[in-house]
């Protein structure tokens, strides 16, 4: 089959563009995979402690998640992976949910849509399934008292699918679905980055219709597979929106993994009979986004690496990548 041939696929929203997955594309449990560290957190938080019957958990909630949104990252068992434990500023992520008073985590991922998550203290879904927000919540980021509110372009399922990996429930892990387009200025808008203290108080997640009421508000933003499913114009302009929600509190964090690249430009994939273009920054062009173009020089510290590891047999080039308020 021709890549993206629309005779045999599925058409599938992949940020600002729809791609086709060969319909025969299915999951593969050859891939499955847990790290000592990962087996550690899913025995915890699932409860199971068996090696085979985790797995076997874990295969059932990748097949129920694969009929929702076919991607290529539930295929390779992708949210299984914790990437936010993996940056150097996990420790300060950690300790501001310990100390800092009202602290707001907001967790921005995608699902090949514009998927917009966000919470305080309890974490939301990330890649569909909450991992990385769930993690930083197991290492010590209150969860209480406020629920987690979630939002999606279209898919309520992810939620859902977040429960049953995790096998919890409405009750057990309090969550708000609302509908939301990241590119949408009535869902996030672009304004200037808080400069000063924040007046108005905290506002009731519960009831919030976007994300725009949390301008300045956010400690914490976590925006892991996200920022390359957009053009370079694109990232610049989220790069801008996620600015103005940070708060101006010293050390408040974003921070990320995407694909990288040494020089800046457009990484192709091929997966399941699709063909995926990324756009993909260098560090230094990664760098000079943040530290100028969305806020002024000197107003934060900026890291950005690239990484390249093997899998399947093709080279995968990320960039790990942290923007810290001084």
């Amino acid at each position: 089959m021709a890549l993206n041939d629309t005779t045999q696929s599925r058409e599938v929203p992949f940020g600002g563009k729809i791609i086709y997955v060969h319909e025969d594309a299915a999951p593969d449990p050859s891939l499955y995979y847990l790290s000592p560290d990962e087996a550690t957190f899913f025995k915890a938080t699932t409860g199971i402690n068996d090696d085979e019957e985790l797995k076997a958990h874990i295969l059932m909630a990748q097949e129920k998640a694969y009929k929702v949104a076919p991607y290529p990252w539930i295929r390779w068992f992708g949210f299984l992976r914790m990437g936010i434990s993996k940056h150097s500023v996990y420790g300060d992520i950690v300790k501001i949910g310990r100390e800092r008073k009202d602290a707001v985590f907001l967790d921005i991922g995608c699902c090949c849509e514009h998927l917009l998550q966000y919470n305080t203290y309890l974490p939301s879904l990330h890649p569909i399934v909450a991992t990385d927000a769930r993690k930083v919540t197991a290492d010590g980021f209150p969860s209480t008292p406020f629920p987690t509110t979630v939002t999606d372009i279209m898919k309520s399922e992810f939620l859902e699918l977040s429960h049953v990996l995790f096998r919890t429930s409405k009750e057990t892990w309090p969550a708000h679905f609302i509908p939301g387009d990241a590119l949408d200025p009535e869902m996030l808008s672009v304004v200037p980055p808080a400069r000063g203290p924040k007046q108005e108080p905290l506002p009731d997640l519960t009831s919030l219709t976007s994300l725009n009421a949390l301008h300045g508000h956010c400690s914490v933003i976590n925006a892991s597979a996200f920022f390359h499913l957009f053009d370079e114009e694109q990232q610049l302009h989220l790069a801008r929106a996620l600015a103005g929600l940070l708060s101006h509190e010293p050390g408040s964090i974003i921070c990320g993994i995407q694909t990288g690249k040494k020089e800046k430009g457009i990484t192709t994939r091929v997966s399941q009979g699709a063909q995926y273009d990324l756009f993909s920054h260098s560090p230094e062009s990664w760098k000079e986004m943040w530290n100028g173009m969305v806020f002024e020089k000197g107003e934060v510290q900026v890291r950005a690496e690239r990484k390249e590891f093997m899998f399947a047999e093709h080279k995968i080039e990320h960039l790990y990548w942290s923007i810290t308020r001084l």
